[in-house]
């Protein structure tokens, strides 16, 4: 049952992070006069480099902070404050701004071939957020079983992100502006409370014994 609960925190808290429907409006921006099979071609790419990302991140995350000697209570920390930041910025609008200032800069340095490693891939869909996030419950779990499950949960949430760029055009003509700035405060709360209690637990683990 923990192991259960464990997973669900890690696919609410990825999916937040992420957040496939915020993304959806940001890809049309993106592949602004490409054809539906180029904007295909860019979703399966940027989606594939997601998940390759955050797997190694999953995998050799805690490994990567042990040879900097940061101690994984620190990191919780860390990154729960970093994730609040995200929270904060989705409850007061800041974020779309952020995104799509790097939307524009990415188009006019990259040119439209490489949208799928930059900025789709990184920073859209593996930001410091999500790779925090990433670490954060790597580290919350025992074994190779319990990485092999969060692989599976990352596959998840990036499979939603494929089909919220697939479904891009429509998505954003179902939801609409309110609909939208209702989802990511909605969103934006949930991660805000998920990122105290990862603070909590950073503590917590710091001054253990």
């Amino acid at each position: 049952m923990a192991m259960t609960d464990a997973m669900i925190s890690a696919f609410t808290t990825l999916l937040v992070t992420v957040d496939p429907p915020g993304l959806a409006p940001l890809f049309l921006g993106l592949t602004q006069g490409m054809t539906a099979a180029q904007r295909r071609q860019v979703a399966i790419r940027g989606s594939v480099m997601g998940f390759a990302i955050l797997t190694v991140f999953a995998l050799f995350g805690a490994t990567i902070l042990g040879a900097l000697g940061i101690s994984m209570g620190a990191f919780r920390i860390a990154g729960g404050l970093m994730l609040f930041a995200i929270a904060f910025e989705m409850i007061f609008e800041k974020r779309n701004e952020r995104k799509e200032k790097t939307t524009g800069d990415a188009i006019t340095k990259d040119h439209i071939h490489n949208l799928a490693v930059f900025p789709l891939a990184i920073p859209l869909i593996a930001g410091p957020g999500a790779i925090s996030a990433t670490v954060l419950i790597s580290g919350t779990l025992d074994g190779w079983a319990g990485k092999a499950q969060l692989i599976g949960v990352i596959a998840v949430v990036l499979a939603l992100v494929f089909v919220s760029l697939y479904l891009a055009e429509r998505l954003n003509k179902f939801l609409g502006v309110t609909g939208r700035a209702l989802l990511t405060r909605l969103l934006g709360v949930l991660l805000a409370a998920l990122s105290v209690q990862f603070v909590v637990d950073g503590v917590k683990s710091a001054f253990a014994g």
